[in-house]
């Protein structure tokens, strides 16, 4: 487990506040546009990559690119709960990522506590819950007690989801799902002839929440980096090569214009899907 520094300091100003009042009618437009057009998604996965190399093209360390990328979040949240988007998935932090270097790793931890503390309200004044999946056993202590607080506080919050992906894989996903079910084949609570894909996804750490139907990966890599692999079966992926803060709602409306033009087949013909419009399912 990281220990996280008691002398490290971020005393940097956290002034803009999520959710703040604001009238942009051209803003409101695009969204009403959007909204009408077509289906907008209702779960987003998104793999908030590229805070170092913002941070390295403006001369500033890595710590500051995580920083920066708050902002980011902030407005992608209140984006998210303005269109309707009913489940916000955020990679936040890895199992892999657990190998870097300690310094940037606690910087981190001390980073997601000062921004829940400072947050939370926000969240809960605007009817978003928290939820978090991952192996939280790998996490500090004061990490998870802070996490803990806010899911509490906002756990009968209706409008957003907004789901933290931390200390998280696919693989870890899918392991620990078959762990507890093999538990229960041995111990006779589920025959083996039960088993079925329902059945693993009912295990997975995503089990109350829908199957992501648009996943944006930023900072021109190409690839999900081992992110909801059983759940982004049937994703549309979007890749973009702009990194994470400087991703906001502009961004995230190309991506879900992206979303709305593409076809989503599930293994049938686009001939199928024109005579039965009402029969597609991931």
């Amino acid at each position: 487990m990281t220990r996280i520094p008691k002398y490290m300091d971020f005393s940097y100003p956290f002034m803009p506040q999520w959710f703040k009042s604001r009238i942009d009618p051209e803003d409101c437009l695009i969204q009403e546009k959007l909204k009408t057009s077509c289906e907008v998604p209702r779960h987003i996965g998104i793999i908030m990559d590229g805070n170092g190399r913002w941070a390295r093209l403006k001369g500033k360390s890595r710590v500051e690119g995580h920083i920066a990328g708050v902002e980011s979040v902030r407005d992608i949240v209140e984006a998210c709960s303005q269109l309707g988007v009913g489940y916000l998935t955020l990679f936040t932090f890895s199992i892999e990522n657990w190998k870097r270097p300690e310094n940037e790793i606690s910087a981190l931890m001390r980073l997601l506590i000062r921004v829940l503390r400072k947050e939370t309200r926000q969240l809960r004044d605007n009817n978003i819950r928290l939820q978090v999946i991952g192996d939280l056993h790998m996490v500090p202590e004061d990490v998870r007690k802070t996490l803990s607080e806010t899911m509490e506080l906002t756990r009968d919050n209706k409008r957003l989801v907004l789901n933290i992906a931390l200390s998280y894989s696919g693989k870890w996903d899918i392991t620990q799902a078959c762990r507890t079910i093999a538990e229960k084949v041995k111990d006779g609570t589920i025959d083996t002839e039960q088993i079925d894909e329902n059945l693993v996804a009912s295990f997975l750490s995503t089990a109350s929440l829908p199957d992501p139907e648009l996943l944006i990966r930023t900072s021109g890599e190409f690839r999900i980096s081992n992110f909801m692999l059983w759940q982004s079966a049937y994703s549309e992926i979007y890749f973009t090569n702009t990194y994470w803060p400087d991703f906001r709602r502009v961004q995230l409306y190309d991506a879900i214009r992206e979303f709305q033009n593409r076809e989503r087949r599930f293994g049938q013909t686009s001939e199928q899907l024109l005579a039965n419009p009402f029969k597609q399912q991931a």
